[in-house]
């Protein structure tokens, strides 16, 4: 359904099907990077014996569903930060790409708009990365705080502090 109404918004906003194409692919590209984000938590969470119960894919991003958490902080580290890694790698494989094909990086585009679809799709991914990494419990940002501070404090009250800096930064 979401893909459809992408579609529709680019057929409303431009009137060809190449821009619909392109805007539907450009999602599903996003998508699949989202996936390979997820992918990234689930397998290192494997190297841990910790297995994945799906991954769910949402308007707003992915999930891994785990069948448990890593009890030790340093797996609850790796397990968190593999996701953004996967992006920031995909980001560097995209951006030696450019490179290699003579783009000039920083005046590429003067929007989002207007770049190319490896240029923003690399963009995106340095974003999901990022932006994953704000430490707001529970994304992977929380999840590295929540450990750092169990090494310290215990999971338990490691895990109320992250959860208030996670609602601060959502303010």
């Amino acid at each position: 359904m979401l893909i459809y109404l992408i579609g529709i918004s680019y057929w409303n906003q431009q009137g060809t099907l190449a821009a619909v194409v392109a805007g539907v692919g450009f999602i599903l590209a996003l998508f699949a990077c989202v996936v390979l984000h997820e992918l990234g938590h689930s397998l290192t969470a494997r190297r841990y014996g910790i297995e994945t119960r799906n991954i769910t894919l949402l308007p707003i991003g992915g999930v891994a569903s785990l069948e448990k958490m890593p009890e030790n902080p340093r797996q609850e580290i790796h397990v968190a930060l593999a996701g953004p890694a996967v992006n920031f790698v995909i980001a560097f494989i995209l951006y030696l790409y450019l490179g290699m094909r003579g783009d000039e990086l920083a005046g590429e585009a003067a929007t989002m708009t207007d770049a190319s679809f490896v240029y923003r799709l690399m963009l995106l991914n340095v974003l999901l990365g990022g932006f994953n990494l704000l430490p707001a419990f529970p994304m992977d940002g929380g999840r590295v705080f929540r450990a750092l501070l169990a090494m310290k404090t215990g999971r338990e009250k490691a895990t109320r502090i992250a959860a208030t800096v996670g609602q601060g930064v959502a303010f």
